[in-house]
């Protein structure tokens, strides 16, 4: 599946955070001119939309990961990279336009999203037709083993999506149906991040795919986890997007999901009905609350256990040095975001 014409891609370092995590530039800036060669592929009706998606999508934290997963011990990293890098992206950028249809959310990475921008319907029917690419070209791989993983890991991520919905509001929710739902709507595209950027340039290698495979789905719930923590904790003009949106549509994440069991459903149900006032305002109190009842180190456990069972899976994979330790640079970034987190609150 390899090509022949490797590209060296030396990595310079990220400028925020303590963990030595490096970026790789040259692949990320020869992913972005694919993407932008894709965008121009699509019809003119829709090709600024497009483009204005791929162009707001944030920090290609899922192509550095197929990077990473099957990059050359000299940092060399083959073409079909590149590509089941895009798919990913694509795959990622959908979901995202589709979820801020559903939080009602006006901005990510600081910009007005295309569902307020431009409206539900537009935003449907841009998300579809990114998903669409996405999937012709996984098709143009040699093998079907990519499109079959990219397609299992959309259609997962649209079952945690609807499942997700479905249990909006409901108080009951048990934790263990959350992490399912993680699972399905987060740690999969980080899953077949992994799987695939072993798989392109390894195929016969099954048993290190499936350890990347468990590495990138553990990565994925520890993700989410902090992305639900910072949903009460974080501040807006840091991490770029609409906070609050959880609460305001009433998905139960874990933070909320463990003050419940502190408190118990009938304490939720009136702690809620007393609040009032602006979405923020209503993050602000339930957010005090849940420092009243010392939430966030029962967060911190869940998310601490999900970066364990990663780093075992990347033990368990065999790659080489250079690839295990900007891996596990990159899970110790992520540990040092969410400290930041949790310590500022």
């Amino acid at each position: 599946m390899s090509l022949n014409n490797p590209v060296l891609a030396p990595l310079s370092p990220v400028k925020s955070g303590q963990s030595g995590f490096q970026v790789p530039t040259d692949f990320l800036k020869r992913l972005n001119g694919f993407l932008g060669e894709q965008v121009e592929s699509f019809e003119p009706e829709i090709r600024h939309l497009a483009r204005y998606a791929v162009e707001n999508s944030g920090r290609r934290l899922r192509p550095i990961l197929v990077y990473f997963s099957g990059v050359g011990l000299d940092g060399t990293f083959l073409e079909e990279q590149v590509r089941a890098a895009a798919v990913i992206e694509l795959v990622h950028i959908a979901t995202l336009v589709h979820d801020d249809i559903l939080d009602g959310a006006e901005t990510r990475r600081r910009c007005p999203t295309v569902f307020h921008k431009h409206g539900p319907s537009i935003a449907v029917l841009l998300g579809d037709a990114l998903f669409a690419h996405a999937l012709r070209l996984a098709s143009d791989f040699p093998t079907t083993v990519v499109c079959r993983e990219v397609s299992q890991a959309t259609r997962s991520v649209c079952a945690g999506e609807t499942r997700q919905v479905t249990l909006r509001g409901d108080l009951n929710l048990e934790i263990g149906e959350y992490l399912r739902i993680i699972e399905l709507k987060t740690a999969e595209l980080f899953r077949v991040s992994c799987l695939l950027g072993t798989l392109v340039v390894d195929g016969d290698d099954i048993s290190r795919s499936q350890s990347m495979g468990s590495f990138g789905k553990h990565l994925g719930r520890a993700y989410q986890i902090f992305d639900d923590a910072a949903d009460f904790l974080g501040k807006e003009d840091s991490l770029g997007k609409t906070l609050g949106t959880d609460l305001a549509t009433r998905k139960l994440t874990l933070p909320a999901l463990l003050l419940r069991d502190r408190i118990g459903v009938d304490g939720l149900t009136q702690l809620l009905e007393q609040l009032s006032g602006s979405p923020e305002d209503v993050r602000i109190a339930v957010t005090q609350a849940m420092e009243e009842h010392d939430i966030f180190p029962g967060v911190i456990e869940f998310f601490r256990r999900e970066l364990h069972a990663a780093r075992v899976g990347l033990e368990r994979s065999g790659l080489n040095k250079f690839s295990n330790s900007a891996l596990e640079s990159l899970v110790a970034f992520l540990e040092n975001e969410f400290d930041k987190l949790i310590t500022a609150s």
